[in-house]
């Protein structure tokens, strides 16, 4: 089997469970996903199998859209409700303060990595720091929120503020750090308590499959070329599927950045790529 499965990861289970129980239920190693979803997060998870493990780092650039649940008031150390709570405030905020604070995260941000994370540090993870109670400068890079909204009615319980949010952001961005933010643009603290991945990239969750799903062998596999709608298909004759098929460097024979090369029986060979006006075997597929 070759190409994507979308599965609707269920909460408490980590992405790596889902490759496993894929992996057994299809008796192939080749299962990989492309963007860890926490266990405390649900939603599309996209799962590449066989073949479609050779392209799916061209997932990773793919926008993504999440429905947030945000705490007013608590932050916690895992800045999630999983966490041990670390501070707490009483708040008093209003609708209008909290679309304003919303809107102003709208672009790029430096936004600061979590310390429970996998984001590497002198080669060690943070979450290893953060266990063995050792303090370290958190990393910071450029994010972009390109879409953020107040999608819910504000409730106010015990001095704590909670309502949710949608947001489009792109590669690496950290829906834990964002409401952490958000919490600090309106000078308390926040603490993510629910977290739904709803689409990543053209992949959205209507069209995600469950586990159970999976195991009763009720679902479809999306075809590599499928998955790709915007990446052209170029129909090559033999002579050229034979170069192609040993990664011979052409001169430059289509437009766009890449293209997916397949023989006159439509069967795939590879994926190329212009570069300097030739076209290149960037990822073969036989």
């Amino acid at each position: 089997m070759d190409g994507i499965i979308l599965i609707n990861k269920d909460l408490g289970c980590t992405s790596r469970d889902v490759v496993n129980i894929i992996s057994k239920h299809l008796n192939t190693k080749k299962v990989g996903h492309t963007g860890t979803l926490d266990p405390s997060a649900s939603g599309v998870l996209v799962i590449c199998v066989g073949k479609a493990l050779k392209i799916s780092e061209l997932f990773v650039n793919d926008d993504k859209e999440y429905v947030a649940g945000v705490t007013l008031g608590i932050l916690t150390d895992t800045l999630d409700m999983d966490g041990k709570i670390i501070k707490e405030d009483a708040v008093n905020v209003t609708k209008d303060e909290i679309i304003t604070a919303l809107n102003s995260f709208i672009g790029v941000y430096q936004q600061e990595v979590p310390m429970y994370s996998a984001v590497k540090v002198k080669g060690k993870k943070l979450y290893e720091y953060a266990r063995q109670g050792i303090s370290i400068v958190l990393p910071k890079k450029m994010v972009e929120v390109k879409m953020i909204e107040l999608i819910s009615d504000i409730q106010y319980k015990d001095d704590k503020v909670y309502f949710k949010i949608k947001c489009v952001v792109s590669k690496g961005t950290y829906i834990r750090s964002l409401i952490r933010d958000i919490g600090e643009k309106l000078d308390t603290v926040a603490t993510m308590n629910s977290l739904i991945r709803t689409r990543q990239g053209n992949f959205m969750i209507s069209d995600s499959y469950t586990i159970n799903d999976v195991l009763s062998d009720n679902y479809k596999v999306i075809e590599i070329m499928k998955a790709f709608s915007n990446i052209p298909k170029v129909v090559v004759d033999d002579e050229i599927a034979f170069k192609i098929k040993n990664g011979v460097v052409m001169d430059k024979f289509f437009d766009s950045d890449l293209a997916f090369i397949v023989d006159n029986k439509n069967k795939l060979i590879a994926l190329y790529k212009n570069v300097d006006n030739k076209s290149r075997a960037y990822k073969m597929f036989i």
